[in-house]
């Protein structure tokens, strides 16, 4: 028989057996790769739609002075950013950075599934779990931001992950786990009590040395960072600015009537200005700590000793006051906190003014990527495809709340308790000490997903009996 007459068995046997080789190649996971191509495909969609990439008055330009010049911040949040733009500078492009946090996105949604799969879910119940990561419009647009954000999410989700992959956690994973949580905390200051709380955990699951290797792991990096930071400002601290936020968050309920705080604290207590969130009180040049000498940096020891002691004072309006801007997470339409900014980082049209009024800052982001134009641009026709997009692909709160309480169910019947009180943790702690924003609630998805998904975990199935997975 000729080839001539093989012809038409060949054409439908080759793509059968090449089906079969890529399906054994990927081990299993054929169907998830598919899905993280489409993801990957809506990435590039974005930053085509979206150029060059968004950049934050304040945050961003901060982050890549220190980029440029390196030394501990001063402000809210450490340095840890600021050295992940350095390791890309050398590309001298802001897209080179955003391309970057769109892979990171992608790999947090490979760590969810992976270990979901690991757990005993099947492919399509360990991929449904990775929809919130991989497909909300909030996350591609923080990807394409020079912002914090996505690296710390990524460090978080990794941490829980290494801690969770055996089913006693070892040391190796101790040693895992510490420095991907120095890292995240010094990528944002939430982290630090987060590394606690992972301490406090593997403590409960009497795992010495998992304990002894994350806490060495995790500390000696951050005292390193602090001594370096002494040497930069004079005290032993990751970041500063603690002080100053947790005295705005007394702002909404602080009563020093109650209070009776001493003479050289009475003026921090309010004033008379009202505004609507807590967050306003630190920028709004009316609020009492504004109006101080020397302003905040100049006062936030007292501002610290102020909210210890309002919040020692009423506990109750302090709790009560945590609890009403939480329950923000879980609108049906995402509320706007304070009143004067947009909910979340919707896609816009036309072109957002980036350039700010320092020209220092403008210099900087200059320096860091010398071909930067003034503007960050909407593209069609790729930018209005997004923008209808946004509208379905967005995580709805009530769903949020729904997500964590089957997190909770999942607690003591599939020892979901690491990635559910690290998603809550993540929930209220910003919160807790200054304000809600959008922003700070798109780390909680990915972890309370992992936590809900266990609840449907095959019965009795332990990370030792999916050796599949190993391909991954």
């Amino acid at each position: 028989m000729s080839l001539i007459d093989d012809l038409p068995r060949l054409t439908v046997a080759a793509p059968v057996a090449a089906r079969r080789t890529l399906a054994g190649s990927l081990g299993g996971h054929g169907p998830f790769a598919a899905v993280l191509a489409v993801a990957a495909a809506l990435r590039a969609l974005t930053m085509l739609g979206f150029r060059p990439a968004r950049i934050y008055y304040g945050d961003t330009f901060a982050y890549l002075r220190t980029a440029l010049d390196l030394e501990p911040m001063w402000g809210f949040q450490p340095s840890g950013y600021a050295f992940f733009l350095r390791a890309l500078r050398p590309f001298g492009s802001v897209e080179v950075v955003a391309g970057a946090q769109h892979a990171l996105g992608l790999a947090t949604g490979v760590l969810v599934y992976a270990i979901l799969r690991r757990r005993g879910l099947p492919w399509w119940g360990a991929s449904l779990a990775t929809v919130p990561v991989l497909f909300d419009a909030q996350m591609l647009q923080l990807e394409n931001a020079l912002l914090s954000d996505t690296l710390f999410i990524f460090l978080v989700v990794a941490a829980v992950v290494a801690l969770m992959w055996s089913p006693r956690p070892s040391g190796r994973a101790g040693l895992a786990a510490g420095p991907l949580l120095a890292a995240a905390a010094l990528t944002r200051t939430i982290g630090l009590p987060l590394l606690l709380l992972f301490l406090a955990y593997l403590a409960a699951r009497r795992s010495p040395r998992a304990l002894v290797a994350a806490a060495l792991a995790g500390l000696v990096p951050l005292a390193a960072y602090a001594g370096w930071y002494r040497a930069a400002h004079g005290t032993f601290r990751l970041a500063g600015g603690d002080g100053v936020a947790l005295w705005a968050r007394t702002m909404t309920f602080a009563d020093c009537a109650v209070i009776r705080p001493p003479a050289d604290l009475a003026a921090l207590c309010p004033n008379g200005t009202v505004l609507d969130a807590a967050s306003e009180y630190v920028w709004d040049p009316a609020s009492p700590l504004n109006r101080l000498p020397g302003g905040p940096g100049a006062n936030e020891d007292r501002a610290r000793a102020f909210a210890v002691r309002a919040i020692l004072a009423q506990p109750y309006d302090y709790a009560a006051a945590v609890a009403r801007d939480v329950s923000l997470a879980f609108h049906w339409t995402p509320a706007r906190h304070p009143e004067r900014v947009t909910p979340a980082f919707g896609f816009h049209e036309g072109v957002i003014a980036q350039r700010p009024a320092d020209a220092g800052a403008w210099r900087a982001l200059r320096a860091y990527a010398p071909g930067t134009p003034e503007g960050y641009r909407a593209a069609e026709p790729y930018a209005g495809l997004l923008r209808a997009y946004q509208y379905p692909a967005y995580l709805r709160g009530p769903f949020l709340a729904a997500i964590l309480l089957l997190g909770l169910l999942a607690v003591r019947r599939r020892g979901a308790l690491l990635p559910w009180a690290t998603a809550v943790a993540l929930l209220v702690a910003p919160v807790a000490v200054l304000d809600f924003d959008h922003r700070y609630v798109l780390p909680v998805p990915p972890l309370a997903c992992v936590a809900a998904a266990l609840l449907f975990a095959r019965r009795g199935a332990r990370p030792r009996d999916q050796g599949q997975i190993r391909t991954l």
